[in-house]
């Protein structure tokens, strides 16, 4: 009896080892199943391959470790400030470069924090949470004022333009690059202040040079004389220049306009006679279609610089016997838009992203003529005239656009103004 009893149990332990040998073989190949491929692509029994996916593991795990931390050195000495926040907008790291842009003093690693305790901006956190929201990179340019918590680092401080760059992260995470700009619009400020200020400079020379440039072609006989008349243009060229940098310098530094009611279509109109004598000269002439009249509440001396420098562009762009169109029409939120297209051959396409910037000259087929008259203020092109035009735009809160005409092929001018008036 006592020897069936020995080999019931016995049974019953080899059917336990069996079951839990089996249990422990299944999971065993699940594990394999799930360790790359160079761990178990060579046959050994399944304890060896273990054994060898686990060393496997491990040297992988060393290399990722190692990438890690060259990235996180990178970051910490990088020229540009990294930081990056969870979905509740705590700080998770931040590296020493955006410590000192941000001024984010009371903070530590590993400690959670509201990024809005530390930093104190509406436009960072602005980013942050369109980022998330849009789930794509998002960029953003604004004057940082920082704080301080005493009154002698207040004093001190100083505001600084910033530019970030966001990156949305898997688990509602945003990762935030931080660039200091200001060097750069400290070097635009004082290129701008050396300019405006040699400017001044040669502006009484010139006068001074046109006079007597004036008193010799009265004295001297031909031949002589026909040098004289060609240096007065090019001194009235340099005058224009100077003359068109410092009024873009002037709306640049003070954008303070003297808004009054006007219509818009009957200045236009002004311009336009104006210019009369260069639109005779090639025989052109001006369209309009759309609204009859226009009220804005606008600098109107402003506005007539703009359509002088708009028109004078369009007249010099076009072939004699050309067509300027001038469309006005309402959009919505009380803005007008106006429409100046010419006839000529249009913006070269490289061109129009820059057609705005200061002393571009384009395509030399597009090489302005000097096209002047005794009774025209405008004469040859210096390049400012249309840095001018977008200047004054902006100043009125509104938006200007250079394009082609998709049907006539000449230059398209888009210029949106708000305040409309309805009761003049």
């Amino acid at each position: 009896m006592a020897l069936l009893e020995f080999f019931l149990g016995l049974a019953v332990g080899l059917g336990i080892w069996c079951w839990q040998y089996t249990r422990f073989q299944k999971r065993l190949q699940q594990v394999l199943r799930r360790l790359p491929a160079e761990a178990t692509e060579i046959s050994l029994p399944s304890i060896n391959l273990l054994q060898r996916a686990i060393v496997k593991q491990k040297e992988y795990s060393t290399q990722l470790q190692a990438k890690i931390d060259l990235c996180e050195y990178l970051l910490e000495v990088a020229p540009v400030g990294y930081l990056q926040v969870d979905e509740e907008n705590q700080l998770l790291c931040c590296n020493i470069q955006a410590q000192q842009l941000l001024n984010i003093q009371r903070w530590k690693v590993g400690q959670a924090r509201l990024l809005l305790e530390l930093v104190r901006s509406y436009e960072l956190d602005h980013l942050i949470e369109q980022t998330r929201d849009r789930q794509q990179p998002q960029a953003i340019e604004w004057v940082f004022h920082p704080t301080f918590t005493n009154a002698v680092s207040l004093g001190e401080s100083q505001p600084r333009t910033l530019q970030a760059y966001s990156y949305p992260l898997p688990e509602g995470k945003v990762s935030v690059f931080i660039e200091n700009r200001q060097p750069l619009v400290d070097l635009a400020a004082s290129r701008d202040r050396t300019l405006s200020d040699l400017a001044h400079e040669l502006k009484t020379p010139l006068t001074s040079i046109r006079l007597i440039a004036e008193t010799l072609e009265q004295q001297l006989q031909p031949p002589l004389q026909r040098w004289a008349e060609r240096i007065l243009p090019e001194i009235d060229r340099l005058i224009n220049l100077v003359q068109g940098w410092l009024e873009l310098n002037q709306l640049e530094n003070n954008s303070k306009l003297n808004r009054q009611s006007v219509e818009l279509r009957s200045l236009m109109s002004t311009v336009w006679e104006t210019l009369e004598p260069l639109s005779r000269n090639k025989k052109m002439q001006l369209s309009y279609s759309g609204l009859e009249a226009v009220w804005l509440k606008a600098d109107e001396s402003r506005l007539y610089r703009l359509f002088l420098n708009l028109f004078d562009n369009s007249i010099k762009y076009s072939p004699p016997e050309g067509k300027i169109e001038v469309k006005l029409s309402l959009i919505p939120v009380d803005q007008v838009q106006i429409d100046i297209i010419d006839s000529g051959s249009g913006f070269p396409s490289a061109d129009l992203p820059y057609v705005f910037d200061r002393l571009y000259r384009g395509d030399p087929s597009r090489t302005r003529q000097p096209l002047t008259h005794p009774n025209c203020p405008i004469s040859a092109g210096c390049g400012l005239g249309l840095a001018i035009a977008r200047q004054i735009v902006l100043a009125h809160g509104g938006t200007i656009k250079a394009m082609n005409h998709p049907q006539s092929g000449g230059a398209w001018l888009q210029v949106v103004l708000p305040e409309v008036l309805a009761n003049p």
